[in-house]
């Protein structure tokens, strides 16, 4: 699922939640637009987080160190 996904089901647990006044029987609309924000909200996390690693760069290895000797007369 990507970020749109988790936008998506963000603006429907919201629409669920505060724009719609209806009343199922064994279920609770308001309750399910709850666990839909908060499933899009953590899916933009778990989706940030990952993207935020991928974009990381690894530490470049060390250079190494040249020591360099000179003898003089």
């Amino acid at each position: 699922m990507g970020i749109g996904g988790c936008i998506a089901l963000i603006a429907v647990g919201a629409i669920l939640t505060f724009g719609v006044n209806w009343h199922l029987a064994g279920a609770n609309v308001d309750l399910i637009g709850l666990i839909l924000m908060g499933v899009g909200v953590i899916g933009i996390a778990a989706y940030v987080s990952i993207f935020k690693r991928r974009r990381m760069q690894p530490p470049s290895p060390a250079a190494p160190v040249v020591e360099e000797h000179r003898y003089y007369d």
